[in-house]
């Protein structure tokens, strides 16, 4: 039986992914994902709050480099500026977790409750940068809007991403961010 979180959390999501992909997402149930991780329901439990939580474990950690970046920002960044430094530093997490992200991809889109979800996810990154953005003291509807065209830059530098290399998710990134202002 794993005997750290990180382990008993990465069994978890892989026992999950696995069984999603295999029976379905609705077909599968935490028992099952509990049973094929080598844990207790219970265990499952105490990771995550329910299923839909495994394919999205991880959303607060990016809230928080996102926020963390935009108010280590220098003063005189200009809030496009801000955002790509902002998107730039969670570049790591992105690479650690493209694996993941690769798997669970297919089965978000069979599922119109978790594409529910990953639209929440998104507008949870949305209203966190907004929030960061006005701590600098943006006006609250000038940062919404800049959170709202930084997370869709980031969107398509991502959807034209190799998957595997940092420096081709920063060029990504400047590419996109690049292009937003030339639309100006």
């Amino acid at each position: 039986m794993p005997r750290s979180g990180a382990e008993v959390r990465m069994r978890l999501r892989e026992a999950a992914l696995t069984l999603f992909r295999e029976h379905g997402y609705d077909a599968t149930t935490t028992a099952q994902i509990a049973e094929r991780a080598g844990v207790t329901e219970r265990t499952f439990f105490r990771h995550f709050t329910d299923k839909r939580e495994v394919l999205f474990d991880g959303e607060g950690e990016v809230n928080r480099v996102l926020v963390d970046a935009v108010a280590a920002a220098p003063d005189d960044l200009l809030p496009l500026a801000v955002l790509s430094r902002a998107f730039m530093a969670s570049i790591p997490l992105f690479v650690a977790g493209r694996r993941v992200a690769e798997l669970r991809q297919p089965v978000i889109d069979a599922s119109p409750a978790l594409q529910e979800r990953a639209h929440a996810k998104s507008a949870a990154i949305v209203d966190a940068v907004r929030d960061a953005l006005v701590a600098r003291g943006l006006a609250d509807a000038t940062a919404l809007l800049a959170a709202q065209v930084g997370l869709a830059a980031f969107h398509r530098a991502v959807g034209g991403w190799d998957g595997t290399s940092a420096s081709d998710l920063a060029q990504r990134i400047t590419e996109a961010f690049d292009e937003m202002r030339s639309l100006g």
